[in-house]
C-alpha cells in the first residue's frame, strides 16, 4: 500500500529538521512545520516565493542551491550563516539534494546550530534555578528558627515591662521579625501542589490587565495582541496569574517616567520547541513587552536570581517566583532586552498532563 500525501506531510511535519522544496526556478514549493518555525514564515502565504526573498548567504542565493542544481549532486555546508529579511542571522548546517536526475527541483534540509546553543542556555538556567532554590531553602531554615525565638522573646519581654511606653520597642522587634518571616516565605514560593485544570490563557491575561490598569491608574497604555485560536492549557489558574502578574508588574514599574509608556500582552503558538531536552510539538508563548529603558548589562545574567533587582525599593523576588511557577508547569521564561524593547516570554507546553 502506497502512503497518501497526507501521511508524507505528517511525517515531514513531525521532523525536527527544517525541510524545504525548491522548483527549478528556486521558488518555494513546500516547507514543513520545523521550517515555518525556524524561518518565521507561513507555508501557505509564501508558496511560490523566490529564495532570495526568504534568506541569503553572504548576500547571495545560498551556494549549496546553485551547486547542487548545476552538478546534480548532493551538497552540504557546515556552520554557515543565513540572513533572514528581518534582518536576522541564523547559524546553520544545511544539505541540498537533487530530487531526481530528470528534474532541477531541490530538497533542502536545514539544521539550526542556534538550537543547541539555546538548549545549553536553558539547561544552565534551569540548573541555576534549582541550585538557587536549594540554597534559599537551606538559608530560610537557618533564618526562620532564630526569628521565631526572637519574636517569642520580644513578646515575653513585653509582658514584663513596667512602663507601657517601652512596648513601642518590642512592637518594632515583633513587626520586623514578622516582616522578615514573610520575606523568607516569599523567597520560598508556594508549596501548594498544582491544581491543574483546563484554562484559557486569555482569562489569566484579562485578569492581570485589569490589575495593571488599576495599579497604573490607566496611565500606561496596555495592548492585548491575542491569538484567539489558542487551545486551553492545563494549568493552575491562581499560580499562573501570580507568575504573569510578577512579570508584567515588573514591566509596569520600569515604565515609570517613560514617555508614551506601552505594555503589550501577546499570545502565540510556537511549534517544535525544546525545553530541558524535551521537544514539544506545540508550545504556548506568552510575551510581555515593554518600551522601557531595558535591563542593565550588570543584571542581564542574574535577572532570575532572588534578591537581584535594579530598583532600590525592590525585593528582587518577582521574577524568581515567576520562573519557579512556570518551571513547575514544565515551562520556561526567557527574555531579550534592549532600550525601548524588552520582551519576557513565558513558554508553556500545551500537552502538559494532569499531575
Amino acid at each position: 500500500m502506497i502512503p497518501s500525501a497526507t501521511i508524507y506531510q505528517s511525517l515531514l511535519d513531525s521532523m525536527h529538521t527544517a525541510v524545504l522544496l525548491w522548483d527549478d526556478a528556486l521558488q518555494l514549493q513546500y516547507m514543513n512545520a520545523a521550517a515555518e518555525n525556524l524561518l518565521k514564515l507561513s507555508a501557505n502565504r509564501n508558496d511560490g516565493i523566490a529564495v532570495e526573498h526568504i534568506f541569503s548567504e553572504n548576500g547571495r542565493i545560498p551556494e549549496g542551491l546553485i551547486k547542487a542544481q548545476k552538478t546534480q549532486q548532493r551538497f552540504t555546508k557546515r556552520k554557515t550563516i543565513l540572513r533572514l529579511p528581518a534582518p536576522k542571522d541564523i547559524t546553520v548546517d544545511y544539505t541540498v539534494t537533487p530530487v531526481s536526475e530528470d528534474s532541477d527541483w531541490l530538497l533542502m534540509e536545514i539544521e539550526p546550530l542556534d538550537r543547541a546553543i539555546k538548549i545549553s542556555e536553558e539547561e544552565m538556567l534551569l540548573s541555576s534555578q534549582a541550585v538557587s532554590q536549594q540554597l534559599i531553602r537551606g538559608l530560610a531554615h537557618e533564618i526562620k528558627n532564630p526569628l521565631g525565638g526572637l519574636r517569642g522573646a520580644a513578646q515575653l519581654l513585653e509582658r514584663e515591662l513596667a512602663d507601657p511606653e517601652l512596648t513601642e520597642y518590642t512592637d518594632i522587634i515583633i513587626a520586623e521579625a514578622d516582616r522578615l518571616r514573610n520575606l523568607v516565605n516569599q523567597m520560598l514560593g508556594s508549596h501548594k501542589k498544582l491544581q491543574l485544570r483546563p484554562l484559557n490563557i486569555h482569562e489569566v491575561l484579562e485578569h492581570v490587565r485589569k490589575l495593571l490598569n488599576a495599579e497604573s491608574q490607566n496611565q500606561v497604555k496596555i495592548v492585548c495582541d491575542y491569538d484567539p485560536s489558542l487551545p486551553d492549557i492545563n494549568a493552575d489558574k491562581e499560580q499562573l496569574i501570580q507568575a504573569v502578574l510578577n512579570v508584567a508588574g515588573n514591566a509596569l514599574q520600569v515604565l515609570d517616567g517613560v514617555e508614551n509608556p506601552l505594555l503589550t500582552l501577546r499570545t502565540r503558538i510556537q511549534r517544535k520547541f525544546t525545553i530541558s531536552n524535551t521537544m514539544h510539538d506545540l508550545i504556548l508563548r506568552l510575551d510581555v513587552i515593554d518600551n522601557g529603558p531595558g535591563i542593565p548589562d550588570h543584571l542581564y545574567e542574574n535577572v532570575f536570581f532572588p534578591m537581584v533587582t535594579g530598583r532600590a525599593e525592590g525585593t528582587g523576588l518577582g521574577l524568581s517566583i515567576a520562573q519557579s511557577i512556570v518551571n513547575h508547569h514544565k515551562g520556561l521564561i526567557k527574555f531579550e532586552s534592549e532600550p525601548g524593547n524588552t520582551v519576557f516570554s513565558l513558554y508553556l507546553p500545551l500537552e502538559l498532563e494532569h499531575e
